[in-house]
């Protein structure tokens, strides 16, 4: 957080948003003398379009950490985060130019958040989170993080919450079916007790129906390896290599969104 390249990112992701018909906010909070920058894109439903119960969280984390090299030093040393998660927030832009041009199906309102302090365990999610009052705005909240490394094969574990989330699991599935996506899913289940690492899971525990889309990221096995270079400096845009993936987890998690706001009031 305290790398020149974090306010690089921040000031990129802003630009980006500022060429786009969408409402941009900036939500801070501080955590160890740190200010968390969580940037906020709102797409709202077309003039006309009635709104239904009910808003969709699609989110990524622009921070990244290379606590994993010896000797890193955080407010030096760069943390590229190609994969970790440049590949999340990628998508994420994508996905706002996508929902501003067109937003003929939706009728809830889409949140897209690019948050901050996901590698601190999710400080700048959590600390949104708790700022919620009852009954959440949220009807859903998907995640996408790390999603750009399986050069084998196009699996993602899909990471959910067993008390709230499965029928957002299903829903993700169906929208991979319905729309020929091709992504090959790993029903990866965690329980609500907050042992999980993803921007999913503070909402996740609140029982918000939350999902993560993300490749596995330490584990190996002969046809789903892990990126051993993420949390290192040797996190870089050559470690990206499968870009199809990349492309299918960003048309997955818009089509899941789509899907969800494509339902008009009763």
């Amino acid at each position: 957080m305290t790398h020149p390249g974090h306010a690089k990112a921040q000031a990129y992701i802003k630009s980006e948003l500022a060429k786009l018909d969408v409402k941009v906010e900036s939500w801070k909070n501080v955590y160890q003398g740190m200010t968390l920058d969580n940037i906020f894109a709102f797409i709202d439903p077309a003039a006309g379009a009635v709104g239904s119960t009910g808003w969709i969280l699609v989110s990524a984390h622009y921070d990244s950490t290379a606590n994993r090299t010896p000797g890193w030093r955080p407010s030096i040393d760069p943390a590229p985060g190609a994969d970790d998660n440049a590949t999340g927030t990628a998508g994420l832009l994508e996905i706002a130019r996508i929902l501003a041009a067109d937003r003929t199906r939706i009728h809830s309102r889409i949140v897209l958040a690019f948050f901050d302090g996901e590698e601190l365990f999710f400080k700048g999610s959590g600390a949104y989170m708790s700022s919620l009052n009852r009954p959440y705005p949220y009807k859903a909240a998907i995640n996408l993080d790390m999603v750009g490394f399986n050069p084998i094969t196009d699996r993602l574990d899909l990471l959910w919450y067993t008390n709230t989330s499965a029928g957002l699991r299903d829903r993700v599935l169906k929208a991979n079916d319905a729309y020929k996506i091709g992504v090959t899913p790993l029903n990866a289940q965690y329980a609500a007790d907050g042992n999980t690492i993803m921007d999913a899971a503070p909402f996740g525990i609140a029982g918000i129906p939350s999902i993560a889309l993300c490749q596995r990221y330490g584990e190996n096995d002969a046809t789903f390896p892990g990126n051993y270079t993420f949390h290192t400096v040797n996190d870089t845009p050559d470690k990206i290599t499968n870009k199809r993936l990349w492309l299918k987890a960003t048309k997955l998690t818009l089509a899941t969104a789509l899907e969800l706001a494509d339902e008009p009031a009763q």
